[in-house]
């Protein structure tokens, strides 16, 4: 089992390198891989199960899978649309090329889109931990009480948006390698949220995020969130401070109290909805 995290990242890598043009063009293709590895995943969870307190439940399956749902529709179209689209007219309008990333070879494209999208993601989470306003739309992905395999796409919309922007589209960088590097950030992080008995190799653990170190970042006090701000690439932690060893079962906040997904939705808003109703109080007592 302990291999299993890489193994599954080495066949993303080898599918998207072998796989025709037409299947890499084909919008199906990305999200049966995203599709393919969760579900495999969440059936490793009955097997080998690595908490019992996280063991799913069919109103987390279902809580789980609407986000799912909503990242690949919703969440998908506003990424392209508010983040990707005003690049594309950036680098038309001052004439960005980088045919160089063309030339690369095909694993080193891969590299190259982990590490700039991970590399956006570590800085923006890591400015959600450190800076409340952003908190207030990251809180409830910390309010989750058990870790599985769907959780990486729990969140706040706002926050979904957010984590979701990089500079990739600066680069001239095939289809293929982007929806690689992509497939294989979302396999590591399907991992790193599941509860599975896994400990990948030393080797693994250095680079990439695994449950051990992101349930440590998922523990109940505040302050023991502040680490592991990398979403798959944990190497990025260690190369700034961030990183902490160790493991955490008991995870959420706010006494582990689990948010609904309207509560979810509205929780950015909860301190502008208190002071409205705080000034709907005094207007009507004056």
């Amino acid at each position: 089992m302990d291999l299993m995290p890489p193994a599954t990242v080495f066949a993303v890598v080898l599918f998207w390198r072998v796989i025709p043009d037409a299947w890499v063009d084909h919008p199906w293709t990305f999200i049966g891989v995203a599709g393919t590895t969760a579900a495999f995943v969440l059936a490793l969870e009955w097997v080998y199960e690595r908490h019992a307190g996280w063991r799913l439940t069919w109103r987390e399956f279902f809580t789980d899978l609407f986000y799912v749902v909503l990242g690949f529709t919703v969440i998908d179209w506003v990424s392209k649309n508010w983040g990707e689209a005003p690049l594309l007219a950036v680098k038309s309008t001052l004439h960005i090329d980088t045919p160089w990333a063309m030339a690369l070879p095909f694993l080193v494209q891969v590299a190259l889109v982990v590490v700039l999208i991970e590399f956006g993601q570590y800085w923006m989470h890591r400015l959600m931990h450190n800076f409340t306003p952003f908190w207030m739309t990251h809180a409830p992905h910390h309010h989750i009480t058990q870790l599985n395999a769907m959780k990486g796409w729990v969140g706040n919309p706002i926050e979904l948006f957010l984590i979701s922007l990089s500079v990739v589209a600066l680069f001239d960088l095939p289809l293929r390698a982007v929806l690689c590097g992509v497939s294989v950030l979302m396999a590591v992080s399907i991992y790193a949220h599941a509860n599975v008995r896994s400990d990948p190799p030393r080797w693994y653990a250095f680079v990439f995020t695994t449950i051990r170190n992101h349930s440590l970042h998922h523990s109940v006090p505040l302050e023991d969130t502040r680490c592991n701000y990398a979403n798959s690439l944990i190497l990025i932690d260690r190369l700034f401070g961030t990183f902490r060893d160790g493991e955490a079962a008991v995870v959420g906040q706010d006494q582990r109290r689990r948010l609904s997904i309207r509560e979810q939705f509205a929780f950015p808003f909860v301190p502008v909805i208190a002071w409205v109703k705080a000034r709907g109080r005094l207007t009507a007592a004056g």
